[in-house]
């Protein structure tokens, strides 16, 4: 049986069955029903007993890794977040039998040390499912200590736009012309950037469009290989058009239409900001601009259906009008 009691300090949770007892405290009601109900259960299966042996936080990560990553899409990125954690021997190597809270905690001040708290907080997620799976799945552990660790606060969302004033100076130094096809590597980037403000496509989604992809009569583009793993359709804009059509006739109708990755073209991006001597642009930042854009033409179910946004409350991440925009239309 669980109660659950309030006292001075917080909630105070109790567990009894089969004559073993636990209890924990906690500052919230959720968390101590939550911890009771897990609690619970798995006094009841046996799992509080279930064989964790010396199995260290490493191996779990290893034996993930194997298992699990590989059915993700982002498998190769989490590997090296994997690895990452690995290299960190004080938490790496603590057993999961005696890994605790404060392990974690001090583990996550390390890394604040290293990388901002956006990064430490999508690493705390991984050993989090890491330590999840461990404990429903393979009965390693009764309790997911990181449960009990306090995420990072992370940066408030960029909010960077784009003039026309770096556009046509971004152009210029990635060699882009609107009246020639952009044979070169680096015209295509200029291209590509152009297309990602017309359609808010993501570099990635760019760089992996494809003809068959594309329909220039309904001016539609299916998205089939998505950051959500939804499919997707983006209307074309005549300009986006144009844009596919000078790719074309550089590339002889060759797929991809743009001929180029995504790592290579966030390389040669950076490389053109540089070169046009514009500051802390990225190429993501055209959705931003793109999204923003997109809001004076579109409702928002529309906007979000358009951009891939399930949750509408993202628009406000991306959606960028200044407050001097707005003033002038009031």
């Amino acid at each position: 049986m669980a109660s659950i009691t309030k006292t001075d300090d917080g909630w105070h949770a109790f567990v009894c069955v089969g004559g073993k007892r636990r209890s924990k405290r906690f500052p919230g009601r959720g968390q101590a029903a939550d911890w009771a109900n897990r609690m619970e259960r798995q006094l009841r299966d046996g799992a509080e007993d279930g064989p964790a042996g010396d199995h260290t936080l490493a191996e779990a990560l290893e034996r993930y890794e194997r298992d699990v990553s590989p059915t993700k899409k982002g498998a190769r990125w989490e590997s090296a977040r994997i690895g990452m954690v690995k290299r960190d021997k004080a938490l790496a190597d603590v057993p999961l039998s005696k890994l605790s809270a404060a392990d974690l905690a001090a583990w996550r001040d390390r890394r604040l040390k290293v990388v901002s708290g956006a990064s430490v907080k999508r690493d705390i997620n991984l050993i989090s499912h890491v330590l999840t799976v461990a404990r429903k799945e393979w009965r390693w552990i009764a309790l997911n200590p990181m449960s009990d660790v306090r995420r990072p606060k992370t940066a408030p969302p960029r909010d960077r736009r784009v003039s026309e004033a770096e556009i046509e100076r971004l152009m210029i130094a990635t060699g882009y012309r609107d009246d020639a096809p952009p044979k070169a590597g680096f015209a295509r980037v200029g291209a590509a950037f152009l297309f990602a403000i017309e359609t808010a496509m993501r570099c990635g989604e760019i760089c992996g469009l494809n003809w068959a992809d594309v329909d220039c009569k309904t001016r539609v583009a299916v998205l089939h290989d998505t950051k959500n793993g939804w499919k997707r359709e983006v209307p074309l804009s005549p300009a986006a058009i144009a844009i596919l059509e000078q790719v074309r006739a550089a590339r002889n109708g060759k797929d991809p239409i743009f001929g180029l990755e995504a790592d290579v073209t966030s390389a040669l991006f950076r490389k053109a900001r540089i070169a046009a001597e514009i500051d802390n642009l990225t190429f993501h930042d055209s959705r931003h601009e793109a999204i923003t854009r997109l809001a004076k033409k579109l409702d928002v179910l529309t906007l979000a259906r358009m951009v891939g946004h399930r949750d509408i409350r993202m628009l406000m991440v991306y959606y960028n009008k200044s407050a001097a925009d707005i003033a002038r239309e009031l």
